[in-house]
């Protein structure tokens, strides 16, 4: 068997893992150290699509800037554990239907996309994943999607510092 087949499997796994313990911890930190493991378990499974930039990138702004921000959102925010949990009601239900539903949507367009990976030229393999191909594809094509990332972050980390102040 292939040891990066393996080691995909395992990434694979480890990810889905750590994915669920960010959903189902019950304690806000314990989900933000188990998202940073489900970046690093991401990271590993770009450098085996050969993909370095990116995992370089995935461990150094998510894992390390954004996970930083969230941590210091939830200590500001002094959030604790939740003591139980809720009785299920409407909006929860229909949040699982939904989740069941997009789940469904995916494995019906995974079954039906080609058994055979595509191919690039080399040229394009060549300039596949470099500083300079992944820049000017960001702030070109998808300028707008990235810009408006920053601003719903921003947004997001001026919310809870008003929130944190009107609680003390």
């Amino acid at each position: 068997m292939n040891i990066e087949l393996i080691l995909f499997g395992a990434f694979a796994l480890l990810t889905l893992l750590s994915a669920g313990t960010v959903i189902f911890a019950r304690s806000p930190i314990n989900s933000a150290m188990a998202l940073v493991s489900t970046f690093f378990f991401m990271a590993g499974i770009y450098v085996l699509l050969w993909a370095h930039t990116v995992a370089v990138m995935q461990v150094l702004v998510y894992a390390g800037a954004i996970m930083v921000l969230f941590l210091f959102v939830i200590m500001l925010l002094n959030l604790g554990e939740s003591p139980t949990r809720g009785k299920p009601t409407v909006a929860r239900v229909a949040g699982g239907a939904a989740t069941v539903g997009l789940f469904a949507v995916l494995a019906v367009i995974l079954l039906k996309l080609p058994a055979e990976p595509a191919t690039l030229s080399a040229e394009a393999q060549a300039s596949f994943g470099t500083i300079a191909t992944m820049g000017q594809v960001i702030f070109t094509k998808w300028l707008f999607p990235f810009e408006a990332v920053s601003l719903l972050l921003l947004v997001a980390m001026v919310g809870a510092v008003v929130v944190a102040k009107s609680r003390i």
